[in-house]
């Protein structure tokens, strides 16, 4: 985006990303492609009894968690840079109840976070760099930054205060 004292230049595109759009809606409809079109993200077998750390009573009672979850993990990497396992287990984590101590923060479970990451890896999305972490792919970056197109273009339709920001 070229600006010129405050103004857009003509002429210029701009690229919707996933900081444009709301997280919440953003991670659903990422969710729903990454069901639908990766055949690489499957749930493994234990994901139905597996709890997500140990600061939470029971495992997800949401059938599609895992892909929530892949999804929520990928607009991490996006946002954030290059992360890692204990990165994301932090932001994952949660307070752990101690009965009458006091509470402390822990973090998530690591298995199910690098079963993801490994998943999306041989997905193409998603690629290692040593020693900062995991970083997005050329495709995983596009993909995301088209599901934010698709959700802003929806958005657009309702609500016409954001028609003004793209230029649409």
């Amino acid at each position: 985006m070229i600006l010129l004292q405050g103004k857009i230049k003509k002429g210029t595109s701009i690229l919707t990303t996933p900081y444009d759009v709301p997280a919440s809606q953003f991670i659903e409809k990422l969710a729903k492609y990454l069901k639908e079109n990766v055949d690489e993200v499957q749930p493994p077998a234990w994901a139905s009894l597996a709890k997500t750390g140990a600061h939470v009573e029971k495992q997800p009672q949401n059938p599609n968690w895992w892909y929530i979850r892949s999804a929520s993990i990928l607009r991490k990497i996006y946002v954030h840079g290059p992360v890692g396992l204990e990165k994301l287990r932090s932001a994952y984590g949660g307070r752990k109840d101690f009965g009458v101590k006091p509470e402390h923060v822990v973090k998530a479970g690591g298995s199910n976070i690098r079963k993801i990451l490994q998943q999306l890896e041989v997905a193409g999305l998603v690629q290692t760099t040593r020693p900062r972490g995991r970083i997005l792919t050329p495709k995983g970056r596009k993909l995301l930054q088209e599901i934010a197109a698709d959700l802003h273009k929806e958005l657009a339709k309702t609500v016409p205060e954001l028609r003004k920001y793209k230029g649409d």
